[in-house]
């Protein structure tokens, strides 16, 4: 049995270890794939794991011998499902486990637009607070969470995640989901249109599809308020950026935090790069050790389980 990894790297840059796959198979790692090297690589392999490398309908067609495709992540729009599926060829991800690592980065990219940390902090030691008359100071409103709105577009379990999280703060929630009769865990339902337009901070945890690209666009930021503050830590084409843009520099919203950007890296010239209050961290939401370490665990017993003849975390 081959196995190939395409793109080890970022879940394993050397703190974590690939040995438990070793038994499963002939093991293949790659750091990172160009496009044009996935089919000469992937070319012999029955089961190949991927994070970010694409497999499209062109790739998958150029793999006869694939059976098994393995994400390591819980998204999986960089596999052609459906061309997956018309080969027979089992396609599973890792649920879950960023989960807590999610709904922490989603309050650190909040409290950094609520309190402004990183900014005071680098101020202090640019020597301005030892050069203060008085014995502190703060620059702009320092925001408190208690009593403030959060609504959350996507009640699955990082959704729920950042609802308890909220709710630790005080927060009243407010949740949309695509299962309207899914339980909501005492989070008020609410739709898109009520959602942004009643919410200080819209938290975006939705999947990337069809349907959700560009969610958030000028209309919907229109309707917020002028101190709500948008985070995304899902995928960055749930945003119309320009538009994102634009509205931060016109102060239609106060802030936004973004782990996700549409395409990654990004180049200069995306516009928020360079737009007002837009705090941006490189992905980083779900790289904890420790989540790494789950995620590389769930994944050999996604390929123990498929070799088994029982396939779990199948998606599509």
């Amino acid at each position: 049995m081959n196995i190939v990894i395409l793109d080890g790297f970022t879940t394993n840059p050397g703190d974590l270890s690939w040995a438990a796959l070793e038994p499963l198979g002939t093991l293949t790692i790659h750091d990172r794939t160009d496009d044009s090297d996935i089919v000469a690589r992937a070319r012999g392999a029955e089961i190949v794991l991927t994070n970010k490398t694409v497999l499209s309908r062109d790739v998958i067609a150029a793999l006869p011998s694939l059976r098994c495709i393995c994400v390591l992540a819980t998204g999986y729009n960089v596999v052609d499902v459906a061309a997956a599926r018309e080969r027979g060829i089992t396609v599973c991800n890792v649920p879950e486990y960023s989960t807590p690592n999610v709904a922490q980065a989603v309050f650190a990219l909040l409290l950094e637009l609520t309190n402004r940390t990183g900014h005071h902090d680098r101020t202090v030691h640019e020597g301005r607070w030892a050069a203060c008359e008085d014995f502190c100071y703060w620059d702009g409103d320092l925001v408190e969470l208690a009593g403030l709105t959060l609504g959350i577009v996507g009640y699955g379990r990082i959704g729920q995640a950042v609802a308890r999280v909220g709710r630790a703060f005080d927060m009243r929630i407010l949740a949309h989901r695509r299962d309207a009769a899914g339980l909501l865990d005492g989070a008020e339902r609410a739709d898109l249109d009520r959602l942004f337009a009643e919410s200080d901070v819209v938290s975006l945890h939705c999947p990337l599809t069809p349907d959700t690209a560009g969610l958030v666009n000028a209309a919907r930021l229109a309707r917020m308020k002028r101190t709500a503050f948008l985070i995304n830590t899902a995928r960055g084409g749930l945003v119309n950026e320009a538009d994102l843009a634009a509205a931060l520099d016109a102060g239609t919203i106060a802030g936004a935090g973004l782990d996700v950007l549409s395409i990654e890296p990004p180049p200069a010239s995306n516009p928020l790069l360079t737009a007002r209050n837009c705090v941006i961290t490189p992905h980083i939401a779900w790289a904890t050790r420790s989540a790494r370490r789950r995620l590389i665990e769930a994944t050999v017993e996604n390929v123990r389980a498929f070799l088994a003849g029982a396939a779990r975390n199948v998606v599509g």
